[in-house]
């Protein structure tokens, strides 16, 4: 009698054992095929591919319904065994819902962190009461990174991995960008294209996503301004736009995280044609179940609940500048 134990177990497929089964219980390649809604030559072929691996006959085809050979009694022991573990584990986890996940780590872009992350890693811990959670914030560019260096396990941000296979992104919100002026720096009356090229443009640095974007977004509309330095952070933008006595293009979010210098300045909408982001919840495909889904819910649900009024409150006529999208 062969040895299974010592044939290529490599070659013994999830589908190959559940074709040998059908065929088994039902005493026909034909039936065998009905039952796992294949053809009759596929079911041969995926008889015979274990034939080769074990090295030996498993039905004797010249009886009718088809027998067992000695072989292929052998591998049925197995076969129901292995089939009957994948299906209690397929079963525990459809039942699964990562209620005793251990461990969970977030990265949220500098532009929420203030305002999502709390509120978020609170959900998370009244949902999964023994699991841990580490949040981390950045940049866009920087979370995403932390996703692709397994890092961290979700990321909340502006861009999304080029691995469109490997990563699921779920669109949260859609914000304009809007233009921030020094207070009284801007008069209606005048052309306000002509006041901006006069006044000093605190630009957000290239080496970031927003800056980049920016960047791409003036060019387009070829509408050309000295620069003379660049910020990474929204703080320090909008504080020396305040200091300078000059104009920035940022978001709302962005904003937000400036609060503090807002009394300090004018914001209206941008004066040439309108540019948007929008902010993502990215996940490593099908690794977290429909968690990746009901964290995006959350984030909308918090953003409407908390940002977009916070933003509305002190810039009333710009309610809509920030606005959630639904699956």
């Amino acid at each position: 009698m062969p040895n299974i134990a010592n044939k290529n177990i490599a070659e013994l497929t999830l589908r190959g054992l559940r074709t040998f089964v059908a065929v088994e219980e039902t005493g026909s390649v034909t039936d065998g095929a009905k039952r796992i809604g294949g053809s009759s030559s596929g079911v041969s072929q995926q008889i015979t591919t274990l034939e080769r691996a074990i090295g030996a006959k498993l039905f004797d085809r010249n009886s009718r319904p088809l027998k067992l050979t000695p072989a292929g009694q052998m591998l049925r022991a197995h076969a129901h065994k292995i089939l009957a573990t994948v299906a209690d584990a397929q079963t525990e986890l459809s039942k699964h819902n990562l209620t005793d996940l251990p461990k969970l780590s977030l990265a949220i872009i500098d532009d929420l962190d203030t305002s999502l992350t709390p509120a978020l890693v609170a959900r998370l811990q009244k949902r999964f009461h023994h699991c841990f959670v580490n949040a981390y914030s950045g940049r866009s560019d920087q979370v995403v990174e932390m996703l692709q260096q397994r890092k961290t396990d979700i990321c909340v941000s502006a861009i999304v991995p080029e691995d469109v296979d490997g990563f699921r992104s779920i669109p949260i919100v859609r914000e304009q960008f809007i233009l921030v002026a020094a207070k009284g720096l801007l008069n209606s009356d005048e052309d306000i294209l002509t006041q901006l090229s006069d006044a000093p443009f605190i630009q957000y640095s290239e080496d970031i996503p927003i800056g980049r974007t920016i960047t791409q977004h003036l060019k387009r509309v070829r509408f050309n301004v000295r620069r003379r330095f660049a910020l990474e952070a929204s703080r320090s933008v909008i504080a020396m736009v305040a200091q300078s006595n000059g104009w920035s293009l940022t978001t709302p979010l962005n904003l937000l995280d400036a609060e503090r210098f807002v009394s300090q300045t004018d914001v209206s909408e941008i004066p040439f044609p309108a540019f948007s982001r929008h902010i993502y919840l990215v996940a490593r495909n099908a690794e977290l179940g429909d968690l990746p889904d009901t964290l995006a819910e959350d984030c909308r649900q918090l953003i409407t609940s908390q940002v977009i009024p916070r933003f509305a409150s002190i810039v009333p006529k710009m309610g809509s500048a920030i606005e959630i999208v639904s699956k």
